[in-house]
């Protein structure tokens, strides 16, 4: 699609919205700061607009560089705008998400002005059905918070490595009562495999999967199980511990992020494509300003025998999987999966004041065979990253946060693609501004 169009697509949606409120005689609730602005038409109906901003800086330098410049960057690493809008009895809603800095949710090459558009219906009090694109419930839980809520400047490693982040498809969500104040949440995904909604041909099968979370202390006060850091300081102890997993029949990308990245053939010029399978467990806890977050995640491929061809960028076909000297198909197409598992922890505590004091330690182990030794963009097995932030509100409304990451490397390039001596030290301001 072309890139003017998607450029000019939120400021038409924002039109949109803003002329059907102005037709229905919509009313301002009233406004407290960071929550948005919520309207209700003269029929009942709700709409709800909202939004941040946040400006970074970062540095980064190797240990054992001849100079001792540093590799600097300030830009606007999010700049988010959504619509929320729903029916009287609020059985049905609808979203829809823009980014408009440009930048991808974990800081890849990829980005995407529309993040969310979906539509939902409360069949039950138990049970919400969701169509469209969003965030999926089958990867680590980090995704499930939203960038303005997060503990530290970035999301973890662990979340970049693996995380297809946003899916096109249905989802199904469940909210059951277990006793003694104990909820059980289940969720179940189907969708096309290849991340956000693809506009060209859709490669290979669908994506199955599903999520199971367990709150045997009850819900979290605010939505607290969708952010990080415990800034509502909960009076009770509160925990969800969850496990997920999913498979996706043929997929044509690293990690299931793209549609058409990795396109294999057999002797027929057909399609034959991998699949790939990733299930983890998770937890999050939170007490009187204390959080912590656990995450574990595992990846695997079935890599079909009748692949005989490969795509090449150019749109020219190879015989070639050359491994170590060796044609081994097999381990050739794996090495450019996201193959491996990886583990991540974090906490931290929010004083009364609004401080917050976060630490994580992140863990990734690669297959032998698998992107993640790829030595420019991974092999990287060890990150360590302290944080301090300050809360400008009893909310995440506004705040300033600023970590350092220690990355021990093994064999590594640097961003200009060549080999380096050391590891990476990497330090972030970001100021985050909601309306």
């Amino acid at each position: 699609m072309n890139m003017k169009i998607l450029k000019i697509v939120p400021t038409f949606c924002l039109f949109l919205i803003i002329s059907q409120i102005q037709a229905q005689s919509a009313e301002m609730n009233s406004y407290r700061f960071s929550e948005g602005l919520q309207f209700t038409t003269k029929g009942g109906k709700k709409i709800k607009m909202s939004g941040y901003i946040q400006p970074l800086f970062e540095a980064k330098q190797y240990t054992e560089s001849d100079d001792f410049d540093t590799e600097n960057r300030f830009r606007i690493r999010r700049a988010r705008f959504r619509i929320d809008g729903g029916s009287k009895d609020q059985r049905f809603n609808y979203r829809v998400h823009f980014d408009l800095s440009g930048s991808s949710e974990v800081d890849d090459s990829s980005s995407s002005f529309l993040l969310d558009a979906y539509a939902s219906y409360e069949v039950t009090k138990q049970l919400t059905v969701l169509f469209g694109q969003r965030s999926t419930y089958t990867d680590n839980r980090e995704l499930f918070m939203a960038s303005s809520s997060l503990q530290l400047v970035e999301r973890s490693r662990l979340t970049s490595a693996f995380a297809s982040i946003r899916e096109f498809g249905l989802f199904l969500q469940g909210k059951f009562r277990t006793g003694g104040g104990s909820y059980l949440k289940p969720y179940l995904v189907v969708t096309n495999g290849d991340g956000a909604n693809v506009f060209s041909k859709d490669h290979g099968g669908i994506k199955v999967g599903g999520r199971l979370d367990f709150l045997p202390f009850g819900l979290f006060t605010n939505f607290g199980q969708f952010k990080e850091a415990d800034v509502m300081r909960e009076r009770t102890p509160k925990l969800v511990i969850g496990a997920n997993y999913s498979i996706n029949f043929g997929m044509s990308s690293r990690r299931g992020r793209g549609s058409g990245d990795i396109i294999y053939l057999d002797d027929d010029n057909k399609e034959s494509l991998p699949d790939y399978t990733k299930y983890g467990a998770d937890f999050l806890f939170k007490y009187q300003g204390f959080s912590m977050l656990g995450e574990f995640v595992k990846s695997l491929a079935s890599v079909p025998s009748d692949i005989t061809q490969r795509i090449l960028n150019s749109g020219s076909t190879s015989t070639s999987f050359d491994v170590g000297g060796i044609q081994d198909v097999e381990n050739y197409v794996k090495g450019r999966m996201m193959l491996g598992e990886g583990y991540n922890i974090q906490a931290g505590y929010v004083f009364k004041s609004g401080f917050s004091i976060d630490g994580r330690y992140t863990y990734l182990k690669a297959d032998e065979n698998s992107f993640l030794n790829n030595d420019t963009f991974y092999s990287r097995p060890y990150y360590y990253t302290i944080g301090l932030s300050k809360y400008l509100g009893r909310n995440y409304g506004a705040k300033i946060q600023t970590s350092f990451t220690y990355v021990d490397g093994d064999s590594i390039n640097g961003s200009d693609g060549n080999p380096i001596e050391g590891d990476e030290l990497i330090g972030r301001l970001m100021l985050t501004f909601s309306f």
